[in-house]
């Protein structure tokens, strides 16, 4: 906790620096959403972004923006189908490859990778900005806070005591927040009680959503998910919180060994080699993207994930396209 407390007095003056125009944070006429959470991961961002290229794709060309975590490259550069994780990080390689017809851009220097997206004419006409919330330089039009229902912002500490970014008081700047990762079933007296705690920190709306697995397992070959109920295979993983996507495959009927690691990991040349004496790997969306390129003999197969609310969904759709519109007439007059 002593550590703690020295965290948050320095995270407190980097807002503070930044509140009082200190430091530049950078508005731009352009309709900018951006995406990010309080704590280390694990909330659900990449689903978020992908269920945003959805919503706003029918009526507006869509584009995202990623630090590229993870990659062995720098500065600005435009992600291709045939790009590799290593190259640009594989959250964006994983947007590329699901929606190979909007631009997929990465560039640790977000305000300098806007700029190029807008003035090199880049087609856009939104842009998502993915895991945005600490990076203060940019001021995004409308900012989404996730939290997982299983590890919340208002019950969590300030690294290293615990798993926050930053002050829970963060939640301030949030346009909207979306509790992830809840129960199909979650009850009415339990979100009006996760509302409340919200509310101790931050006035703005509050919705409950929930990732949901296909049942189409894909990769090396499609099939059926009970089909691995005869397979022997092993769970292979690199994200914040794997839990949920081992806990779905058990409740499933499938049994398997796991091996875990780090998110976002860099697999070693030991590691990768390891791996490929196993006959058969199902692994996540996002650590696929990462191992597709690197096993030689293992088959390779993922489970692709989809987000989706509870409720009042149609709020929170209207809510996003209501700000692009009011944006762009802006920009337009």
């Amino acid at each position: 906790m002593p550590f703690s407390w020295g965290y948050k007095g320095i995270m407190a003056l980097r807002n503070q620096a930044y509140e009082q125009g200190w430091f530049a944070s950078h508005p731009f006429d352009f309709p900018l959403i951006g995406v990010g959470n309080l704590s280390m991961g694990g909330t659900g961002k990449s689903p978020m972004t992908e269920y945003l290229i959805r919503l706003v794709q029918d009526d507006y060309l869509p584009a995202t923006l990623s630090r590229g975590y993870g990659r062995n490259t720098s500065g600005f550069l435009e992600v291709q189908s045939g790009s590799t994780a290593k190259q640009v990080g594989d959250e964006p390689l994983q947007f590329k490859q699901k929606f190979p017809e909007i631009s997929v851009v990465v560039d640790e220097d977000r305000v300098h990778g806007i700029n190029k997206i807008i003035k090199n004419n880049i087609p856009a006409e939104v842009i998502v900005l993915d895991d945005v919330f600490q990076h203060r330089k940019v001021r995004p039009g409308f900012l989404i806070l996730l939290t997982s229902y299983d590890a919340p912002f208002y019950g969590d500490y300030l690294l290293p005591a615990g798993n926050l970014r930053e002050s829970r008081q963060g939640a301030q700047r949030a346009d909207i927040i979306v509790v992830t990762k809840c129960p199909s079933d979650l009850k009415k007296k339990v979100r009006e009680n996760i509302a409340k705690k919200v509310d101790k920190y931050t006035n703005s709306p509050v919705f409950f959503s929930q990732i949901t697995y296909d049942e189409q397992v894909r990769g090396a070959a499609h099939m059926h998910l009970n089909q691995f109920k005869n397979i022997p295979f092993t769970v292979v993983t690199g994200i914040a919180n794997p839990q949920p996507f081992i806990d779905y495959l058990k409740g499933n009927g499938l049994t398997f060994p796991v091996e875990r690691f780090p998110d976002h990991h860099n697999f070693t040349k030991k590691e990768l080699a390891a791996l490929d004496k196993i006959p058969a790997i199902l692994t996540t969306e996002k650590d696929y993207m990462r191992l597709q390129t690197q096993l030689k003999s293992a088959k390779l197969y993922y489970l692709p994930i989809q987000f989706s609310f509870l409720e009042n969904g149609i709020e929170f759709d209207k809510r996003i396209l209501d700000f692009i519109r009011d944006c762009r007439a802006t920009k337009e007059v």
